[in-house]
This record gives C-alpha cells, sequence and structure tokens, in this order.
C-alpha cells in the first residue's frame, strides 16, 4: 500500500533493462523515493528483501490475457513464491491491480481479502488465478506455472520492450498503467479506465477530460486518492 505500480514515469534513457538491473539504484528510486515501478522493479526487490530476511523465495512468471495477446510471451508478469511451514504461498506487489494485496495461499479453497474473493484453478499444465468482488463473476487475473525462473528468463520480455518503445507513443493517455492499494480495496488507471475497488465493491468509469486524467494520476502515485 505503500509503494505504488508506476508504469507512468519509467525512465528508458538507458534502455529497457529487465535482467540486469541496478537494485540499489532502483531501491533509491521506487522505495526511497516512492516513485514506485513495474513488477519488473518492486517484485524483485521484495524478492531480495524477503531473502534477506530469511525465507526461502523461489521467482515466478505469469502472463495476463491481454499480456499474452501483446507480447506472446507467458513471461509478462515477475512475482514470488514462498515456501513457509509446509506451505506455499504467493506473495505479489508489483500489479497494477486489482488482486490479492496479502499473501494467498496455494490451495484449492476460495480465499477472501478485503472483501474479495480469489481461487487458483488448473487448467491444463497451467494454473489460473481468479479473483471475484462482491457483485461480480470470477475473472482471470492472470495464468502462470509453478516453474522455478531465473532473471535471465525475461530477457526475451526484455528484446519485446525495446521494440514496442522504438514506436511512437500515443499522446492520447491510453499507454498509462498505473495502480495502488489502501486500507479498503484499490485503486487502478488503465489507459481512460479508471476503476476501484473498496470492500470488494467496484466502480470503473471511463476518464475524457485531460485534467482529470492527470490529476488521478498522481493521486494515485502520491497515494492521496479521494
Amino acid at each position: 500500500m505503500a509503494i505504488p505500480y508506476n508504469g507512468v514515469t519509467e525512465d528508458y534513457r538507458d534502455g529497457v533493462n529487465l535482467v540486469d538491473i541496478d537494485e540499489d539504484a532502483v531501491f533509491e528510486t521506487a522505495i526511497v523515493g516512492r516513485q514506485g515501478g513495474t513488477c519488473f522493479q518492486l517484485n524483485r526487490l521484495f524478492v531480495r528483501l524477503l531473502r534477506e530476511l530469511g525465507y526461502e523465495v523461489t521467482v515466478m512468471a505469469a502472463a495476463t490475457a491481454e499480456g499474452r495477446e501483446a507480447f506472446g510471451l507467458d513471461v509478462e508478469h515477475m512475482f514470488g513464491r514462498v515456501a513457509l511451514g509446509g506451505e506455499q504461498w504467493l506473495v505479489d506487489v508489483g500489479y497494477p491491480g486489482p488482486h490479492y494485496i496479502e499473501p494467498l495461499l496455494v490451495s484449492d479453497t476460495v480465499q477472501t481479502q478485503y472483501g474479495c474473493q480469489y481461487r487458483l484453478v488448473e487448467r491444463e499444465s497451467a494454473i489460473l488465478l481468479q479473483r471475484r468482488g462482491a457483485a461480480t463473476r470470477w475473472g482471470a487475473v492472470y495464468t502462470f506455472a509453478m516453474t522455478p525462473r531465473q532473471w535471465t528468463d525475461w530477457k526475451e520480455m526484455e528484446d519485446r520492450l525495446r521494440e514496442i518503445l522504438s514506436e511512437p507513443r500515443r499522446g492520447d493517455g491510453q499507454d498509462v498503467l498505473c495502480g495502488r492499494g489502501f486500507p479498503n480495496g484499490q485503486a487502478v488507471l488503465k489507459g481512460r479506465r479508471y476503476l476501484t475497488v473498496r470492500d470488494g465493491r467496484e466502480q470503473v468509469r471511463t476518464v475524457t477530460d485531460d485534467e482529470e486524467h492527470q490529476m488521478l494520476i498522481a493521486g494515485i502515485l502520491s497515494g492521496d486518492l479521494a
């Protein structure tokens, strides 16, 4: 809740680096400076933190339906899995949302967090993470396998992002992606689509006013949400 998902102000002047990143430099900007980052920064730092605290952590990869369509890769997303007391827990501090905020137990039971329900469903050789709000149906968050990953597995994603960033930006706000958790829910701005979840109840609308769009970005990144 303290650090936002920030896909808005990423600095790629030195190139796209998902594999060989300077974790200390990222820590200064993303955490100390509270600018946040994407899964490749936030979850990588979180894995390092958990390992330094003595936890057994496995790096994991996932893909959303939209991400698989856009990138054609199963390493669109990076998160972690922690072994603790004979159980496995999913940990993810780098997803814009809406998704689980607290660790999620790897089991076939339905789990509830902040008014939303989550479940893991086997799909052929993969696992589908689903979420349901207080008044919505089950929907997919992302798909993953329990296969352990290495940082180098994201080299292909790194190359794909270089291709995308070499193309002209749209400039209409549709490239924006940011999100933040707060005590009773989450807020996500994806392009012009603004979604909030409070105690499991969702509201979504399209933001057409440019000034309001910029205000929402600033509010999510700063944590100053009405």
